[in-house]
């Protein structure tokens, strides 16, 4: 039998390759590469790790960040004695232009650090009403990686502070698009609002494209303390004038508790000093009859016996 050779067709270039295809310049150095487009642009990755001191919950609520931010990187548990500097050498060496930082002290203070890496500005927050996802149990879920929407309150835009604070955070949580470790499309939601002085965080899932919402988890609050000009430190631009530390507030509430005891002891002492001496009932000459037993009185005037 005869093998018959079949003539094959080159296939012509379609649209995308020859649009993603660059013309060659008309002078090429031989050991210089080509440059090539690129898709991700915004190659920004945030460093997040902890120091040493914090309690289990912190460190479940830094996990479960760390899932829902696909460009993050991780980092060992910084030791206590290294000043705060040397975290913008560790996010070089990791390329990492952005960094959040999990403080904790006296096992339950948890403070957070956000930064842009190397040249600031830099928050300080308090960390509050801490929930993680496995506490909660709630009934919204998303699938890992994918890029969030980024809801903020109409509020960031009243005070300047906030509108920077608004910045850093969009910067911090937004997921660079065509990330390699990302999803191209968006299945969630982030919103960040104001009441009472704090930043209430909330990530809820989208149901519909109606608007309809369940919730994933985690929560958190976070009350700003200080922004500074530089990474880590440098120039306090602005000072939260309602902040006041967790330590101070505990004894706040001790010296209250201890002020009330001393009250009350206070109290006693006052009656008893302007007590008069001896019997401060005494009784009338007529009322001589309730001193007797009523019910002796009784049966004496049944039996004429009065």
């Amino acid at each position: 039998m005869m093998k018959v050779k079949k003539n094959l067709k080159r296939k012509s270039p379609t649209i995308e390759e020859t649009e993603t295809e660059q013309p060659l310049p008309a002078i090429r150095y031989s050991d210089k590469p080509i440059e090539k487009k690129k898709k991700w642009v915004n190659r920004q990755r945030v460093l997040v790790f902890a120091s040493r001191g914090i309690n289990h919950r912190d460190r479940h609520l830094m996990e479960d960040l760390k899932k829902l931010m696909p460009h993050h990187k991780p980092e060992s548990k910084m030791e206590r004695s290294k000043t705060l500097s040397v975290i913008n050498e560790m996010c070089e060496m990791k390329n990492c232009s952005k960094a959040i930082l999990f403080e904790g002290r006296k096992k339950q203070d948890l403070y957070m650090w956000m930064s842009n890496v190397p040249n600031g500005p830099s928050v300080k927050f308090l960390v509050e009403n801490v929930s993680t996802m496995e506490e909660l149990k709630l009934t919204g879920n998303c699938l890992r990686g994918s890029r969030p929407f980024l809801s903020f309150d109409p509020s960031f835009e009243k005070e300047p502070y906030y509108s920077l604070l608004r910045e850093i955070l969009t910067q911090i949580f937004g997921v660079p698009k065509h990330h390699p470790k990302s999803q191209p499309f968006f299945d969630h939601v982030y919103t960040f609002a104001i009441l009472d002085n704090r930043i209430w965080f909330r990530n809820f899932q989208i149901l519909s494209e109606d608007g309809a919402l369940a919730e994933i988890g985690p929560r958190f609050v976070l009350n700003p303390v200080k922004i500074f000009s530089g990474s880590f430190g440098g120039v306090p631009l602005w000072e939260n004038p309602h902040y006041m530390s967790p330590a101070r507030y505990r004894q706040q509430v001790r010296l209250e508790a201890k002020n009330k005891y001393v009250n009350r002891v206070q109290q006693k002492v006052n009656f008893e000093s302007t007590k008069p001496e001896g019997d401060s009932y005494k009784l009338k000459p007529l009322d001589e009859i309730f001193r007797e037993n009523p019910v002796k009185k009784a049966y004496d005037l049944k039996n004429n016996k009065v």
